[in-house]
């Protein structure tokens, strides 16, 4: 199953955090928490490096985030990975396989295969399985301009409750001030 990030399929469930729940407390500063990522797992960033990371987003964006938490690996997270989740006014950040190497039993979707592409990500396809091959560099890339940035925009999205309103402007904010603005400071 390809990675993603869980849209809002969760909406019409009833309350279950996904992870040890961060209650809003109106913090002076974000909190950036970092677990274990698990045995044949690492976190591709750093607590130093999402710090760095949110400081360059206008400060509007960065207020209503609280915590950040590089989650750890768990055995049903495995069977339906994901990269990130936004879960309140907390992000998510999930660690990926050692081997930079992530394996899959179906064809990448397109959106899939560009998102890939525009962060270094390179698809190949071994038989019927498809590899997604990483290299540190594009990967710490693809975390800190993307899937955080995703994230949070999840976080400030005050209008929108519909699932793939959501996720669209979640998207616009990853490619707004996440890719774009990264590119501009290259």
């Amino acid at each position: 199953m390809p990675r993603r990030r869980l849209g809002g399929e969760r909406d019409s469930q009833p309350f279950c955090p996904p992870e040890r729940w961060h209650e809003s407390l109106d913090r002076e500063e974000i909190e950036i928490l970092s677990e274990s990522p698990g045995k044949g797992y690492l976190h591709p960033v750093t607590p130093e490096e999402v710090a760095d990371r949110i400081e360059q987003l206008p400060a509007r964006f960065r207020e209503p985030l609280e915590v950040v938490q590089l989650s750890r690996m768990t055995r049903k997270r495995a069977l339906m990975p994901l990269y990130g989740l936004q879960w309140g006014s907390t992000v998510y950040l999930y660690p990926i396989e050692e081997s930079l190497v992530e394996t899959y039993g179906c064809p990448p979707m397109p959106s899939q295969m560009t998102e890939a592409r525009m962060y270094g990500g390179k698809w190949e396809q071994q038989g019927k399985m498809w590899e997604l091959h990483w290299t540190l560099p594009c990967l710490k890339d693809f975390y800190l301009n993307n899937i955080l940035i995703h994230e949070i925009g999840h976080v400030n999205d005050t209008r929108n409750t519909n699932s793939q309103d959501r996720e669209r402007f979640a998207e616009w904010f990853a490619i707004e001030y996440g890719y774009r603005a990264s590119r501009c400071r290259s």
